[in-house]
């Protein structure tokens, strides 16, 4: 149910927030909360949010969070106590919302709580409206330009580029008109996969009778449902459970498997019907040097769209692309030049976004999340899920599993990479409890 929370406010709007009673001070902190769970954010941040809030008020909040839920008390100085369970009815991203969240919980604190009741009832409103930064259509074109420099840096040349890019442009516009519509995940997730897909497979077949294409070709149409990867929860379940934030890790953790799960049976479905197969796209001739000046230039595109995807300003999504197009290059770079494991270099290209993040946000101001988590979204081996899922769909277990082992050390990898950086570079983190 849609939470009425000028109901808990009996106050007058020109009341000091640190002169309201403790049922006003606990459901403001609850409602900061559950704003900053909305934004997709992890646990940790919402907790010392919360926290920070609550000491301003001179209140003491402890609090359990979830994915999608939130339970927490408020206790006073004359041992008093005010609870609340508050739960969103989905999960998604906004960093253009984090943050304004995030300034408003430092300008608060800074102003030691010398603020009204509706001041801070205005502002929340007004944060709260921001719903989403772009129209789908935008939504759409980001997921192409994400998916195209995606599959260049598999291996795909311009065919798979094209097609790619069509295919992820018309699948994430249906998915953001689904979710405007507030259809449920499961099937907003495998209608969107199929009709990139299909869109892919439109686009190579008007290509291939054009220029008379290889029908290798058709094996990029595995970019163009790349755009489902489920970046945030991955990496923020990974950080959650290093914090020791166990709930939120394995829900988050879970998600991203349900969705992974269900866009990889959706494109291995499509797939069996097209009768397309996950195979060796044809080999690019190029240079060190061309190569790797692509790479930035795909690299810088693939995370500037993904950015977009999760409501950054450009400002935000210009600064992640530019420290996403570094770190992935200097990846690719160690696997193919330095013939370092792959998880390997997925923890170095980690471990330097998060550091380049840290010296960048010190100037710019930008939720660390914000301009991290895009940066190496991209390392996240879809391409190594579907194969996986596809050939145990196929009854090819040896060969499935070779590729989900490969996956899941990746994956455990670039958290880790982002929880080093974090480590050395933020001393709030660095401790359990500062």
């Amino acid at each position: 149910m849609k939470i009425r929370w000028e109901e808990f406010f009996k106050s007058d709007d020109d009341t000091l927030a640190k002169d309201a009673t403790l049922v006003e001070k606990g459901s403001l902190v609850g409602r900061i909360g559950v704003m900053l769970l909305s934004c997709g954010t992890g646990a940790w941040r919402v907790r010392d949010s919360m926290d920070t809030i609550a000491r301003t008020l001179g209140i003491t909040c402890s609090a359990d969070i979830g994915l999608v839920s939130i339970e927490y008390t408020c206790f006073d100085v004359e041992n008093q106590s005010y609870s609340q369970t508050l739960s969103l009815p989905t999960t998604g991203v906004n960093m253009t919302k984090l943050n304004e969240m995030e300034k408003f919980v430092r300008q608060f604190k800074k102003g030691h709580g010398h603020w009204t009741l509706g001041q801070i009832k205005s502002r929340l409103d007004e944060i709260s409206n921001l719903k989403s930064t772009y129209p789908t259509w935008i939504s759409g074109l980001a997921a192409g330009l994400a998916c195209a420099g995606f599959i260049f840096l598999l291996g795909g040349g311009w065919p798979e580029v094209i097609c790619a890019f069509f295919g992820a442009g018309f699948g994430n516009y249906v998915r953001a008109e689904m979710g405007r519509r507030k259809i449920t995940l499961v099937a907003k997730i495998a209608v969107a996969v199929i009709i990139a897909c299909i869109v892919y497979f439109i686009f190579f077949e008007l290509l291939r009778r054009m220029f008379n294409l290889e029908y290798d070709h058709a094996y990029g149409y595995i970019g163009a449902m790349l755009f489902v990867i489920p970046g945030f929860p991955f990496i923020t379940s990974g950080l959650d459970m290093s914090k020791l934030d166990m709930r939120s890790g394995l829900e988050r953790m879970t998600y991203a498997v349900l969705v992974i799960l269900v866009a990889t049976m959706a494109g291995w479905a499509v797939a069996m019907v097209l009768r397309l197969k996950p195979g060796a796209m044809p080999a690019l001739s190029l240079g060190v040097l061309t190569l790797t000046l692509l790479r930035l230039v795909a690299s810088f595109c693939g995370v500037f769209g993904f950015s977009i995807m999760f409501n950054s300003k450009i400002s935000m999504a210009t600064t992640a692309a530019v420290i996403g197009s570094i770190a992935n290059t200097t990846r690719l770079s160690l696997v193919d030049y330095g013939h370092i494991p792959a998880a390997l270099a997925a923890f170095i290209g980690a471990l330097l976004a998060g550091l380049l993040a840290s010296v960048v946000r010190k100037r710019v101001g930008f939720p660390r999340i914000a301009i991290t988590v895009p940066s190496i979204v991209i390392m996240v081996p879809g391409l190594y899920m579907y194969r996986a899922v596809f050939n145990f769909g196929v009854t090819n277990i040896n060969i499935g599993a070779f590729w989900i082992i490969g996956a899941l050390m990746i994956v455990a990898a670039l958290p880790m990479g982002l929880l080093a950086a974090r480590i050395l570079t933020d001393k709030k983190w660095r401790h359990a409890n500062l």
